[in-house]
């Protein structure tokens, strides 16, 4: 049987770095992308395949999609993780701020989704996860276009579940807390049941959890891992 192969979008640093390093313990082949130089380097290390590029960046997407499938000839599993969209006072955010958080969030789940589904579809099954914030489902005033956007993408991830679980396809969200992988100051800590930032190497093993076939009879949900910070049951 061939190798397993995910494709990671922001896989570089932190939780997406960490995802490949559990995805490679796991024995999947990995294809990253960062924006910066990252992730050919952990590529380089991971035995993997790595490229420069942005996720907001659709030509860039296609950079990565055809560079996988040109190395390995197939996907299995899917990663989708990127960076904060901008912030401000709600009403001050320009109209230019809120139409990047669109172009940041939602556009490249979608356009990840046309290109890997085909694949996905003629190989038999296949895993796409979408890294959020727990905001997603308690928006915070402290983030509004990342609560309102990536809300979306949850939305979104349901819905492709129902189009394309059929063809034993699978998207789901990871919804992390606040992690040790920016830099926080210790009230964010407290905040969560815990006492405690979650560790990158956490949302990485959830991430693979939900990535890989140990999660195969969940589909269009949203994981919060956050250690307690949101109250909504």
């Amino acid at each position: 049987m061939a190798e397993k192969v995910c494709m990671i979008i922001g896989g570089g640093r932190g939780m997406g770095a960490a995802t490949a390093r559990e995805m490679h313990g796991r024995g999947y082949r990995l294809a990253l992308m960062s924006p910066s130089g990252s992730a050919e380097t952990l590529a380089a290390e991971l035995g993997g395949v790595g490229l420069s590029g942005r996720a907001e960046n659709a030509d860039d997407i296609r950079r990565l999609f055809d560079l996988t499938t040109e190395r390995y000839g197939r996907i299995d599993a899917v990663l989708i993780h990127v960076g904060g969209p901008p912030k401000g006072d709600l009403l001050e955010i320009p109209d230019a701020d809120w139409e990047k958080a669109n172009a940041m969030v939602i556009m490249p789940v979608v356009r990840t989704a046309r290109l890997v589904t085909p694949v996905m579809e003629a190989q038999g099954g296949g895993s796409i996860v979408c890294i959020t914030t727990f905001s997603a489902f308690e928006p915070s005033l402290s983030f509004p276009t990342s609560s309102v956007y990536r809300v979306g993408v949850s939305s979104f991830a349901k819905l492709y579940s129902d189009r394309y679980g059929p063809a034993n396809i699978r998207m789901n969200c990871l919804l992390p807390g606040f992690t040790d992988s920016l830099d926080l100051p210790e009230k964010y800590a407290k905040m969560s049941a815990l006492g405690r930032l979650a560790r990158a190497e956490e949302q990485g093993k959830a991430a693979a959890f939900l990535l890989s076939e140990d999660s195969s009879y969940i589909t269009g949900q949203s994981l919060r891992v956050d250690g307690g910070v949101t109250r909504a049951m």
